[in-house]
């Protein structure tokens, strides 16, 4: 089920973890997660409601071996206790975390920031898109014993101004910061907290963003790379973060866009 060409070996061989925000085949978190699969990582998947569960499902059964998949709402306590209770019953420790969870009202994804946030749009997407990674994060480092990886999935539009991407933009970084918080708290028994900023990709939550696919053809156009962000980078990127090989890597918003969040301004037609 995947047209991405991902490199098998041992790297997480023995490592159980979570990933939680697979919405379909071409989320950036299946694509993390093919990747740790690759490497020989047993993964547990939330989802949220049945027609996600229906959806991702056959995702899940494509990696072999025997599908393990838990309910997870992150508005709900009952609901996380009931998810991470799930996964130490079952294995009793974990070593990762994937964070892939956003949100926001659509109708707050376009125009004006100022005029279009409602108080209601700015809880709930704080709730959904920063909260949740803080007290998934709480709950993995109670049954992470050994230590272990936890990554969030963040965008440029935290650190700089994305036309339309509005509340997101400001939850992303709340997000952000909660990261190097969290990397402060569980750096003493080590567990190491990261995020990863990817470009512009083609996945639910770009096509729910007014003017996606301008913000696509701009991040080739301006990249230093000129080219798309590849799901192959930023599975990698994934990888190195949650495997041994990104050992004294914490505290660090990586990121994966062929260059594009280093562009003041891109090149002109006649530049030498």
């Amino acid at each position: 089920m995947s047209e991405n060409q991902f490199p098998t070996g041992t790297l997480m061989k023995g490592k159980r973890g979570l990933i939680m925000g697979v919405a379909n085949k071409n989320s950036i978190a299946w694509g993390i997660a093919q990747q740790l699969a690759a490497q020989g990582a047993e993964i547990a998947f939330s989802y949220q409601g049945q027609e996600l569960e229906r959806r991702v499902r056959p995702l899940v059964e494509s990696l072999g071996g025997e599908p393990f998949m838990v309910a997870a709402d992150v508005t709900d306590e009952a609901s996380m206790d009931a998810c991470f209770k799930a996964l130490e019953d079952k294995w009793g420790t974990i070593d990762f975390l994937v964070h892939a969870i956003a949100f926001a009202g659509k109708d707050e994804l376009v125009g004006s920031f100022t005029e279009n946030t409602t108080r209601e749009g700015w809880r709930r997407a704080m709730e959904i898109s920063a909260f949740s990674f803080v007290d998934a994060g709480k709950r993995a480092s109670h049954i992470m014993p050994n230590g272990g990886a936890m990554i969030t999935l963040t965008y440029l539009g935290s650190e700089r101004v994305v036309p339309s991407y509005n509340v997101m933009g400001v939850a992303k970084a709340a997000l952000e910061a909660s990261m190097r918080y969290m990397a402060r708290d569980l750096g003493p028994v080590g567990i190491r907290v990261n995020a990863l900023s990817a470009g512009p990709m083609r996945t639910l939550a770009m096509a729910g963003i007014s003017g996606g696919k301008a913000l696509m053809r701009t991040g080739r156009e301006w990249s230093m790379m000129k080219e798309d962000t590849k799901m192959e980078g930023v599975a990698g990127a994934a990888l190195y973060l949650l495997s041994d090989l990104g050992l004294s890597c914490t505290a660090e918003t990586l990121h994966v866009d062929a260059g594009f969040h280093a562009v003041g301004v891109p090149s002109m037609e006649g530049d030498d």
